[in-house]
């Protein structure tokens, strides 16, 4: 049932504070413990990823695929300012050696959501001085890991701040509008309109007593964490970052092949809302266009679609099916925004930019529906292949259930079922499905 060429990079997709566990250095972590938290429930050992990387390695590697992209934790590797753990490092070298010995490419990325308490404490993704703090950090993992590693991804969903601002802005305007006529139900679609799991009806309700609660934890009222709500210049200064970043690892091993990842919807417009889909497509992506042309390859990630009319974002269909994270079931989505991003990067001069699908995925119980996603979602990535679009690999998000941010471990993304009483691992036949292509 081969669906791509030889050497087409298929695999699945984690991040370490969603797995690992016991992330006690990072922002998250402290995030999910204050009293007044935006968070279900704290991540604590997630799924154990931490102690039992080689029987989830050794897992993908018996089902067929050939990739597996993970992050490496900043906040385990540097937990003070300056201070670089070998503990940690080893731990990560152990992780790339088995992915070597399982035949596993393993696609690194850097900086996936989580930071140091000690970055946000010092002014987070808004300040400066994160540019050559994340520079420094992943200069030193290239000069102890590079000889493992190819792929590397530096930020993950560089332009998350960003959406989320735009999202929040919208959100307060509706409540508000929802208020003064006498309305005070929850936002159901504007949960469902960032590619992230976040409560944005807990976050309006918890502002006032978490300003207090993070001066003490973070020494300010308002950390700027990686999705906090981002400026246009803090937009900017996350570009900024992966491009020192990039050289950074660059000077001290050239042979790394380096790209960031963003969070792109398939953009259509509806009852003329033309401009300001162009508009959100712009945001989106294409201002991006200058700092990453310089790039290896480009990490494209995708869940569903946007319709936009002339007032902005709509609701999801009436009648459409939705995900846990209510989301549209919409596979045909990815196909569209690589042929979207291809484009965009030919009209930049940049034609054959290597493009990795490095997230795509669906949160559901019925594990019919994902085969069914996946079937229909790869199909245009083939369809895109023989296209002579030069997409290289698709990592599915996820590789296992696991604590997806503020909506904890409810929502079902894995080709692998965990029991998190006893932590045994349950393949589900779309693990398998997966692997056949």
């Amino acid at each position: 049932m081969s669906r791509f060429p030889d050497k087409f990079m298929i695999g699945a997709s984690t991040a370490a504070h969603q797995v690992e566990g016991n992330n006690i250095h990072s922002d998250y972590w402290a995030m999910e413990h204050l009293k007044h938290t935006n968070f279900n429930e704290p991540s604590l050992n997630a799924v154990d990823h931490y102690n039992r990387y080689e029987e989830d390695i050794r897992l993908m590697a018996e089902a067929g695929l050939n990739t597996y992209r993970f992050s490496i934790e900043w906040a385990r590797i540097e937990p003070e300012e300056g201070k670089f753990d070998e503990a940690e490092i080893e731990h990560y070298r152990k992780v790339l050696k088995c992915c070597r010995g399982n035949g596993v490419e393993p696609v690194v990325t850097m900086m996936h959501f989580t930071s140091p308490v000690w970055l946000i404490q010092k002014g987070g993704w808004e300040s400066e001085a994160t540019v050559k703090y994340f520079a420094r950090y992943c200069a030193y993992v290239a000069e102890k890991l590079g000889d493992l590693m190819y792929y590397v991804i530096t930020i993950n969903e560089a332009n998350m701040g960003l959406q989320v601002a735009a999202i929040a802005e919208r959100y307060k305007r509706q409540m508000m509008a929802k208020r003064k006529e006498g309305k005070n139900k929850k936002d159901k679609d504007m949960e469902g309109t960032a590619q992230i799991g976040m409560n944005f009806n807990r976050m309006l309700k918890n502002m006032f007593w978490q300003r207090f609660e993070n001066k003490k934890v973070f020494g300010t009222n308002k950390p700027q964490n990686f999705v906090s709500a981002r400026t246009p210049e803090g937009d900017i200064l996350v570009m900024r970052a992966h491009q020192a970043a990039r050289d950074a690892m660059k000077k001290v091993d050239p042979k790394l092949l380096i790209g960031l990842s963003l969070s792109l919807h398939d953009i259509q417009a509806v009852d003329g809302g033309e401009e300001v889909a162009k508009h959100e497509w712009e945001e989106e992506f294409v201002h991006y266009l200058p700092y990453i042309k310089d790039d290896d390859f480009f990490g494209l990630q995708n869940y569903t679609r946007s319709l936009i009319g002339a007032d902005g974002i709509c609701p999801v269909p009436k009648g459409a099916e939705t995900t846990q994270m209510d989301y549209e079931f919409y596979p045909q989505a990815l196909e569209h925004v690589i042929r979207r991003v291809h484009d965009e990067f030919t009209n930049a001069g940049k034609k054959d930019m290597p493009i990795m699908v490095t997230e795509n995925g669906i949160a559901t119980e019925d594990d019919t529906r994902r085969v069914a996603f996946i079937d229909e979602a790869t199909k245009g990535v083939a369809a895109c292949i023989a296209d002579y679009i030069p997409v290289i690999g698709y990592c599915h998000w996820s590789l296992m259930d696991n604590f997806e941010w503020q909506k904890g471990f409810s929502m079902k993304f894995g080709l692998i079922a965990v029991d998190r009483a006893t932590m045994k691992r349950m393949p589900k036949k779309s693990l398998y499905v997966l692997g056949q292509l």
